[in-house]
């Protein structure tokens, strides 16, 4: 038995917002649902409707800043700083800032867009 998996190659993600998804492990990168790790460049002026995902998801920001809209509180995050958000919270994420912001996202169980649970915007 295999005792890692190099990822070299990362499943880019089709998008039409503008936003750059490279999932390095998750469904559809590694055929794994217990974690979905994924890093992500999302451009000036970049949302997402409101959701309310049935999974942790944690976020560590590179680069930039990301504004989270969390049950009615709003946060931003700068480059070095990461939060934690639980499952069955509704959250809104966005870039309203001049500059690309980079970051990371950990999905548990990963990322799927049946678990997602967005709002119609």
């Amino acid at each position: 038995m295999k005792k890692f998996l190099l990822q070299k190659s990362p499943f880019k993600v089709p998008t039409t917002d503008g936003k750059t998804i490279l999932e390095h492990f998750g469904i559809a990168s590694s055929d794994s649902s217990d974690l979905s790790i994924a890093h992500m460049t999302a451009p000036p002026g970049w949302s997402e409707p409101f959701q309310t995902p049935e999974f942790d998801e944690y976020t560590f920001i590179i680069k930039g800043k990301k504004q989270f809209i969390i049950e009615g509180e709003t946060i931003v995050l700068e480059a070095g700083q990461s939060i934690k958000i639980e499952k069955s919270i509704r959250v809104q994420y966005s870039n309203p800032f001049d500059q690309p912001c980079e970051y990371l996202a950990i999905c548990k169980p990963a990322f799927s867009i049946d678990l997602v649970n967005r709002e119609e915007s």
